[in-house]
């Protein structure tokens, strides 16, 4: 649970009222909120929904599990290039998000990946508060939009690699600050890297270079964790992977299936517009249960019991009911004259 917040090691600074505070700790503050409301977490992954049938049956990697109601909240997986280091210094220098992390390299060099709208709108944004930003494309052209690309080659503080590829991302060891006297040092703690530039090669002449910076952002797109859907609701036309809701809602083409954050939104892809989109999800999917006439089973059950054992009580004639002291004589011996009196 936590999909690209888990990952996030650096502060999260996008979301209102959190200050100081790690994606990873912001995932587990939510879960423990959800458990404390009656949420139950199972470990597995959903690997098909069967929507032949009602209830909906939601197959996993090692169990089936019925439901009239599914909020469809697995996220989108940032798009990475496999290169060396780039794992190692996620949250040390790389990212996939300038909006989240771009405010930390205030004044500094910076690079960034890709040739679409998404790397546009990175360095973009990177642009305004960046010492210099290097967008690194493999082809001699941008795939973004028109206008986009225009604003980016004309960009004083942008400067383009072009037929150019990613080779290494680059790293050293984290400036630390000293132990305080006293405290204790974890010798056998595996040293945090933090980027320092990155490798480059050139497509046609396969000449390597090195340029300095002191972040990487890699912007090639994000894909939606939603293949266990095909076949089940509609998806967006436009944007491959996402899938498509109704209007503003978050109904999808399948009655009783409601789609949040990151598996439906190709344009914000934030923390805090999932959060809202979730808290959407679980109200549609509330008034739809209420509109359908689908309650909570074991409530309906324990009530449509209890009338039945109220149907089948005494009649009239045994009104009074049973008297456990009637049988114990009447009055019990010792008990406070006022106590019996009340009885």
């Amino acid at each position: 649970m936590g999909g690209q917040l888990q990952g996030k090691g650096v502060d999260v600074e996008n979301y209102p009222g959190l200050f100081n505070v790690t994606g990873p700790a912001v995932v587990s503050l939510m879960r423990q909120q959800a458990i404390e409301f009656g949420a139950t977490f199972e470990a597995e992954t959903v690997v098909e929904v069967d929507a032949s049938e009602r209830p909906l049956k939601v197959r996993t990697n090692s169990s089936v599990i019925e439901t009239h109601a599914v909020v469809v909240a697995t996220g989108a997986e940032s798009n990475w290039l496999g290169v060396k280091g780039e794992y190692e210094m996620r949250g040390g220098g790389v990212s996939s998000c300038a909006t989240c992390d771009g405010h930390m390299y205030r004044g500094k060099d910076v690079i960034v990946v890709g040739g679409g709208d998404t790397a546009m709108e990175e360095a973009l944004v990177l642009a305004r508060t960046s010492g210099s930003v290097t967008v690194v494309h493999r082809r001699d052209e941008f795939r973004a939009s028109k206008i986009l690309a225009q604003r980016v080659m004309e960009h004083p503080s942008i400067s383009i690699r072009w037929n150019t590829v990613l080779v290494e991302v680059l790293g050293r060891a984290s400036e630390e600050e000293d132990a305080e006297d006293g405290e204790d040092v974890d010798l056998d703690a595996p040293v945090q890297m933090v980027v320092r530039g990155a490798r480059l090669r050139d497509v046609y002449t396969e000449e390597e270079s090195v340029i300095e910076a002191e972040a990487l952002f890699v912007a090639i797109g994000h894909t939606p964790a939603t293949s266990f859907l095909e076949g089940i609701v509609e998806f967006n036309p436009d944007h491959a992977g996402y899938v498509l809701t109704k209007g503003t809602s978050t109904h999808t083409s399948l009655a009783g299936v409601f789609a949040c954050g990151d598996v439906s939104d190709s344009v914000y892809r934030q923390a805090i517009t999932s959060a809202g989109s979730g808290a959407a999800a679980a109200l549609d999917a509330e008034r739809w249960l209420s509109e359908e006439g689908l309650g909570n089973e074991e409530a309906d059950f324990e009530a449509e019991l209890l009338a039945e054992l109220m149907a089948d009580g005494p009649g009239e004639e045994d009104a009074g009911g049973y008297n456990a002291y009637e049988d114990a004589g009447g009055r019990i011996e010792g008990m406070k004259e006022s106590i019996a009196s009340e009885l």
